[in-house]
C-alpha cells in the first residue's frame, strides 16, 4: 500500500512550501525574496503531484486540496523539520539545508522505484531539488564562513534544528523506500559542507520523533494551518 508514503512525502513538500511562503516581502534581501517563493513554489508543485497519486490511489473521491485544506495537524504525516518556524533568515537556510540533502537522498532512490507514477515524480522532482540543495548549501557555507556574526547565527540554527534530523532516517512499513540507507549519504554531504561552513556538528543523537506517524507534531504546525487553511474551510464550495 503506497498511499501512506505517498502522504508523507506531499505533507513534507506542502508544509515546508508553505514556510518558505511566508518570506514573502519580508527577506533580508530582494534576490533572496524571490529564490524563496520559487522555492516554495517548486514544493508546493511536488505536492499537487504525491498527493494526487494518494488520492488517484486510495479511490475515496477526495482530491489533493481536500487533504492539504481539509485535515487537522493530527492527520498530517510531514516530518517535525519542516513544521519549525522560520525564526530568523539563518534558521530558515538551515533548515532548508537540512530537508534539500535528505529531500535529494530521498528522490534519488525513489528514481529507481518500480512503481512507474513513483519513479516519474521523483525524477521530475529531483531536478528542482538539485538546484534546491546547491542554493542552501552555498548559502550555509557563505554565511558560516562569512563575518563572526552570521557564523555564530548559523551555529545556533545548526544546534537548535540538529534533534530533528534523526527522524528523517527513521523508517517502517510505509515508507515508499528504506529510509535508514540514505543517511551514510546524507552525514558525507553534510560533513563536507560543515567543513567549508567552519560549522561544528552536534554530538547529541537525541532525535524528536512522531511527525511522520502522526503521533505528535509540535504546536506550530497548528498554528500555520490555521492560518493555510482558514480561506477554504470558511468558504468550502467557493469555486475560482
Amino acid at each position: 500500500m503506497t498511499v501512506p508514503g505517498l502522504i508523507r512525502l506531499g505533507d513534507n513538500a506542502l508544509v515546508l512550501g508553505q514556510r518558505l511562503s511566508e518570506w514573502c516581502g519580508h527577506a533580508p534581501a530582494l534576490e533572496e525574496d524571490i529564490a524563496l517563493a520559487n522555492i516554495a513554489l517548486d514544493l508546493i508543485g511536488q505536492t499537487q503531484l504525491w498527493l494526487g497519486l494518494a488520492v488517484e490511489r486510495e479511490g475515496k473521491g477526495r482530491t489533493a486540496d481536500t487533504l492539504a485544506y481539509h485535515r487537522d495537524a493530527w492527520d498530517f504525516r510531514n516530518l517535525l523539520l519542516v513544521e519549525q518556524p522560520n525564526r530568523d533568515f539563518g534558521v530558515t537556510m538551515m533548515r532548508q539545508f537540512l530537508f534539500d540533502a535528505w529531500h535529494f537522498e530521498t528522490l534519488t532512490m525513489l528514481c529507481e522505484h518500480v512503481d512507474a507514477d513513483i519513479n516519474a515524480i521523483a525524477q521530475k522532482s529531483l531536478k528542482e531539488v538539485t538546484y534546491h540543495r546547491e542554493r542552501s548549501t552555498d548559502t550555509v557555507i557563505a554565511l558560516g564562513d562569512g563575518t563572526e556574526e552570521s557564523h555564530k547565527r548559523m551555529q545556533s540554527a545548526l544546534d537548535r534544528l540538529w534533534p530533528y534530523v534523526g527522524e528523517m532516517f527513521t523508517t517502517d512499513a510505509d515508507d515508499l523506500t528504506d529510509m535508514t540507507k540514505l543517511r551514510p549519504a546524507f552525514d558525507a554531504y553534510l560533513t563536507a559542507t560543515l567543513v567549508e561552513s567552519t560549522l561544528t556538528k552536534p554530538e547529541s543523537e537525541f532525535a524528536h520523533q512522531g511527525g511522520k506517524t502522526g503521533t505528535r507534531h509540535s504546536e506550530h504546525l497548528g498554528h500555520m494551518l490555521a492560518t493555510m487553511q482558514v480561506l477554504p474551510r470558511s468558504y468550502p464550495d467557493a469555486t475560482w
